[in-house]
């Protein structure tokens, strides 16, 4: 594959049973990367169960960005994008419910790219 997409639960409970030792967060990250995948795009799901908290969005990119590091992914080449597939927050179009998020930005060869949307 060209680019994977991780998909993590935002919710309390959720997000740090993934990320745990046997967590299947660390484990798909983890098989993305054995297996040849080298863009990767987190998408941080859920984000209506936490009432659309920048907060628990940093503190989960803060955590997920070092883990994805030691694999061998470049965190800033990585964009993170905060999502409701309930709701269709950020997935298509940019989302009100979350006013803080001011978009992701990727490091590239050719410059950086941005957006405001996971597609």
């Amino acid at each position: 594959a060209d680019c994977g997409v991780l998909i993590i639960a935002a919710g309390t409970g959720e997000f740090e049973a993934g990320i745990s030792k046997d967590g299947q967060t660390r484990e798909h990250a983890l098989l993305a990367f054995t297996l040849g995948v080298r863009q990767l795009i987190v998408a941080i799901n859920k984000m209506d169960t936490t009432k659309w908290s920048g907060d628990r969005y940093e503190e989960i990119v803060k955590e997920v960005s070092s883990f994805i590091k030691k694999i061998g992914f470049n965190p800033k080449s990585v964009p993170f994008v905060p999502i409701s597939g309930w709701h269709g927050d950020n997935m298509l179009e940019e989302s009100t419910n979350m006013p803080w998020f001011k978009g992701w930005t990727k490091e590239t060869k050719a410059g950086a790219k941005s957006g405001k949307t996971l597609l």
